[in-house]
């Protein structure tokens, strides 16, 4: 619990210096700039992470390990890693031709450092992670996050443009991988034979695989809208999915780690393993689902508050993206149940159907444009999110009325106040009258209060008792970092 309020902490003080940072960035570059390092950004995303994501699930999820196997892993990595910034930069060319872009190809260039800057402390981050050093790996993060950040607005103000977003992608690897290497105690030795590490292999390959799938899936958006329209509107539909994402990048994506290295210890306590992976939902569930409501009735605001003016386009786009933010958190903790019971291949399988399923709902929304695609993307999340916990919890047996009696009451309390918050702020004359007149940072606190005040009601009056709202303020002081290390 302890190391999960350690994750969740530091990356509330991430998302503060990245909101910070995008107030500064978004008024001292263009929706343009933006666009060009997303266009890049989309491919090398994809070879950075190999072996951030597959070496360090293999990790943390192994019952034991020793130096020779983890360091014939780390020159393996390593050398991969040289292999694909290599390749990137080799393929510079053809990505300026697809994009009808020429500044691609320096560009290209520079972001490809970050693939081998990334490789250098996989590792060393994944063997912090399975000690459960979180305070640790915490703490990095937040001074990676703060340096890079630092870094590019000061290249920004001095009239870099693009080279200021292409400085923060080199530099925030770059710090992380120093910083592993500086609190992590282990080095690197005589790698031994490669067939010694086939079982690691073999697991890290079939998650790299599902992260591939994934990440084209969930970015196969991007690159439609950049080929079928221009940088300017791939920079307005990426702001609008930032936002979108940002819920998930703050609750799922800093406890995975957690989640999985607790779950691997259950499996064999099938019924404890799916006691608290229910209890894990509807805490996720209780915040997650008013948030998407907030977001949705006051996104608009929130764009214009935080980038300016210039951006209200992309406020527009995110109105379609905020419906989905509760079932899409929901939905990804398919992981937990997939790696934390050694089932990668099943997960494989599963993005397989996944990739082409929200593919076709991008490729009928791309006809509306940006727009469109948002609005394909969030219903995608609705029309798998059952069939893919259903398939997920099937090996411990953990059924899908049960992850639906968790977190249906939360759902539909949180449906209605937005509704009702809806009608109230834009439906009744006077109220609107007054609402509109504001400054759109108090719209922004009007739209949040009442909706969650309205939720918060129903609640209470779903489960005629305030049980939920004791029990997540209970998890909540558990999960307060600890002074001990």
């Amino acid at each position: 619990m302890r190391s999960a309020g350690a994750t969740i902490f530091s990356s509330g003080l991430i998302f503060f210096v990245h909101i910070f940072s995008t107030v500064i960035l978004a008024r001292l570059l263009t929706p343009r700039d933006f666009g060009i390092i997303t266009m890049v950004t989309t491919f090398s995303m994809l070879l950075q992470n190999f072996g951030l994501n597959g070496f360090t699930e293999a990790i943390i999820q192994r019952d034991d390990i020793n130096h020779q196997t983890i360091s014939t892993l780390f020159w393996f990595n390593i050398s991969i890693s040289s292999l694909l910034t290599l390749l990137f930069i080799f393929l510079a060319p053809v990505l300026a031709w697809f994009y009808s872009t020429p500044e691609l190809n320096k560009v290209i260039i520079g972001i490809a450092l970050s693939i081998i800057a990334t490789g250098m402390g996989t590792i060393h981050s994944a063997l912090l992670r399975r000690n459960m050093q979180f305070y640790i790996t915490s703490t990095i993060d937040i001074a990676a996050a703060f340096l890079s950040m630092s870094i590019a607005i000061i290249l920004a103000w001095r009239g870099f443009g693009y080279w200021a977003l292409v400085a923060n992608t080199i530099v925030l690897p770059l710090t992380a991988s120093v910083a592993n290497w500086m609190f992590c105690g282990w080095r690197p030795g005589t790698p031994g034979p490669l067939k010694k590490i086939f079982p690691i292999l073999k697991f890290a390959i079939h998650i790299y695989g599902n992260f591939m799938l994934q990440y084209f899936s969930r970015n196969i958006d991007k690159l439609l809208i950049g080929w079928r329209y221009n940088a300017q509107s791939v920079g307005y539909y990426k702001k609008a999915y930032d936002l979108f994402a940002l819920p998930a990048s703050q609750l799922i994506v800093p406890i995975h780690n957690v989640a999985l290295a607790t779950l691997s210890r259950l499996t064999n306590e099938p019924d404890n393993y799916r006691g608290y992976y229910l209890s894990a939902i509807s805490i996720i569930a209780f915040v997650a689902m008013p948030l998407s409501a907030m977001m949705t009735l006051a996104g608009k605001d929130i764009i214009l508050f935080i980038l300016g003016p210039q951006w209200i386009k992309a406020g527009e786009i995110f109105c379609y993206f905020g419906v989905s933010i509760g079932i899409m958190l929901i939905y990804a903790t398919q992981s937990w149940l997939h790696l934390s019971l050694g089932r990668p291949d099943r997960w494989l399988r599963w993005c397989i159907f996944e990739c082409i399923a929200t593919t076709a709902f991008f490729a009928v929304g791309l006809l509306w444009g940006a727009k469109g695609v948002a609005i394909g993307y969030a219903v995608s999340f609705y029309v798998l999110a059952a069939p893919c916990l259903l398939y997920a919890g099937k090996p411990i047996n953990l059924k899908l009325n049960s992850i639906i009696s968790t977190i249906w009451k939360y759902f539909t309390s949180s449906a209605l106040a937005g509704v009702l918050s809806f009608f109230i702020l834009y439906k009744i004359p006077y109220l609107y009258a007054f609402f509109y007149k504001q400054h759109v940072f108090l719209k922004i606190m009007i739209a949040s209060i009442l909706c969650g005040t309205l939720y918060l009601l129903l609640i209470i009056l779903f489960y005629q008792s305030v049980s939920p709202i004791k029990n997540f303020l209970s998890t909540a002081r558990q999960m307060i970092p600890s002074r001990k290390l």
